[in-house]
């Protein structure tokens, strides 16, 4: 996929969907970002560049963390989801700035930022090592990054086993090719630290870790329907389709289900590295 082609699919109907759902994917995903503001703040971040910052969440959680006298910018490919990460921030103080952009291919100031973070952000560019340069370069001297990517499909159960129970209904997805843009780009080890040492960053540290989440068990379905490659098959269905794939994959998830709660692990790589 192309960086043109994220772009469509960003400012798509894909980006759509992501908009409609950020309150769950926020809720689900809350211990990555209170776990990067908690970097931000131990390294005495004050200038902190937020990548693929979707709705806003992880930005206005650091910027909350660092409080008065740090400036906090999210940077994002899908215009609908800046727009509503400007709209939850509005009124807010600290206010964290909000740029429509293409973070691997955006000039931005040299050494403008200490700390640059990301959950879930930086697995879609079609350079990695050159969109990891571009973004050292905006990272002064001495600054550092940490963010988290996936671990591998087989280890992340909850995101593919929708897809797989519902391959019969569906139409034939094409197959995924390893470390091609998307959530599982760097499911290899080794791969992101390559892309980083690529792009010049050093003390590379890529750790596993494994991260408990959450959502209420009522929004499930609507998470599944709109979300991955469900919510993509699914996206010009019929009702009928829809109504018999959601029915389908619905069983799939009963492992997850804890009472009122849907519960997972996600399996992520934690990355750091030092732009020196």
């Amino acid at each position: 996929m192309t960086d043109r082609d994220q772009s469509d699919f960003w400012n798509g109907a894909g980006g759509d969907a992501w908009v409609e759902m950020h309150p769950v994917l926020d809720r689900m995903f809350v211990r990555l970002e209170e776990m990067l503001a908690e970097t931000a703040a131990e390294r005495g971040a004050r200038r902190v560049l937020d990548v693929g910052c979707g709705a806003g969440a992880t930005t206005i959680a650091v910027a909350r963390r660092l409080g008065a006298g740090a400036t906090c910018t999210g940077v994002d490919i899908s215009a609908g989801l800046i727009e509503a990460a400007r709209a939850r921030a509005a009124g807010l103080d600290p206010s964290p700035r909000f740029l429509l952009a293409d973070a691997g291919d955006h000039r931005f100031a040299e050494g403008e930022f200490d700390l640059l973070v990301s959950r879930f952000g930086v697995m879609f560019f079609a350079d990695p090592g050159a969109a990891f340069a571009r973004l050292r370069h905006a990272v002064e001297a001495g600054g550092g990054l940490r963010f988290f990517v996936w671990r591998a499909p087989e280890e992340n159960p909850f995101m593919t086993v929708g897809a797989q129970t519902a391959a019969h209904l569906l139409p034939e997805m094409p197959p995924r090719q390893p470390g091609a843009p998307g959530p599982f780009a760097f499911a290899a080890p080794g791969s992101v630290g390559d892309a980083l040492a690529l792009g010049g960053w050093d003390a590379i540290e890529v750790e596993p870790v494994d991260v408990r989440c959450a959502f209420p068990e009522a929004d499930l379905l609507r998470y599944l329907a709109r979300i991955g490659p469900i919510g993509q098959a699914l996206r010009d269905a019929d009702d009928r389709t829809r109504a018999a794939v959601l029915e389908a994959v619905r069983p799939a998830y009963e492992p997850f289900v804890d009472g009122d709660q849907v519960r997972f692990t996600a399996c992520c790589w934690s990355v750091g590295a030092r732009n020196s």
